[in-house]
């Protein structure tokens, strides 16, 4: 039997973890790699996966001095969309896989942390469980603009890019990937928290008990649709 193609899941930090889209992926083998201050990272070529995963991250997609591994990360998304290899980008994921593909991004172009609706405005098997205003969890104040050719998926007014479609690709500025237990780890991880107001700590923690449980239904349908993307070409 001829083994199976590794799904690829880049990390940024250690907290930011694939959550629930490793267990939808659950049965896939699966390789997880930090490259992000690597400025030569010796990355799989694309055909030798069957998926890819970015994952989020304080740093600047754009931010090559600072972190050189981007720029490796970037040119293996945009050879995976060439290639049509199922790939999802999460936060900072997301805006690494629009510049891939060539759109800018916008430094503090506003600021989202928090438990807050987005406007689901086409259809896409991502999103497709979550229903037309489901109400996501944001962290993040970087922006990036529509790629070209893409589709926009959701919106809001603060980012009006909060997910689209580009061939193979899909990204999503916020977090379906998170369950309880992630963002117990998020709000006990001080890089997470260091500049938020216990106020708003607790309004998360009160958000997680409202929300979540009601989110997890849509995003389990739509990480299981990736997932099945991703078990084609396995």
């Amino acid at each position: 039997m001829t083994p199976q193609r590794p799904v690829l899941v880049l990390t940024h930090v250690a907290h930011e973890g694939p959550g629930l889209i490793a267990r939808a992926l659950d049965g896939l083998p699966i390789t997880t790699r930090t490259v992000l201050d690597d400025p030569s990272p010796r990355l799989p070529a694309v055909q030798d996966l069957a998926g890819v995963v970015v994952m989020g991250g304080p740093q600047d997609a754009d931010d090559d001095a600072g972190h050189p591994g981007l720029a490796a990360e970037r040119r293996l998304l945009a050879d995976a969309v060439d290639a049509g290899v199922p790939t999802l980008g999460v936060c900072l994921g997301m805006q690494l896989l629009a510049l891939a593909l060539g759109a800018r991004l916008h430094r503090r172009h506003g600021t989202e942390i928090g438990f807050a609706p987005v406007d689901v405005v086409a259809h896409d098997p991502l999103l497709a469980g979550a229903g037309p205003r489901p109400t996501v969890l944001h962290w993040h104040s970087d922006a990036v603009d529509l790629p070209p050719g893409a589709t926009l998926l959701a919106s809001t007014d603060v980012t009006p890019v909060q997910a689209f479609r580009a061939g193979s690709g899909v990204g999503a500025q916020f977090h379906l990937e998170v369950d309880a237990g992630v963002l117990d780890l998020w709000l006990g991880t001080p890089q997470m928290t260091a500049d938020l107001e216990q106020a708003d700590v607790d309004a998360i923690r009160l958000g997680s008990r409202q929300h979540l449980a009601a989110l997890r239904p849509g995003a389990d349908l739509g990480l299981a649709a990736f997932a099945r993307s991703v078990r084609e070409r396995a």
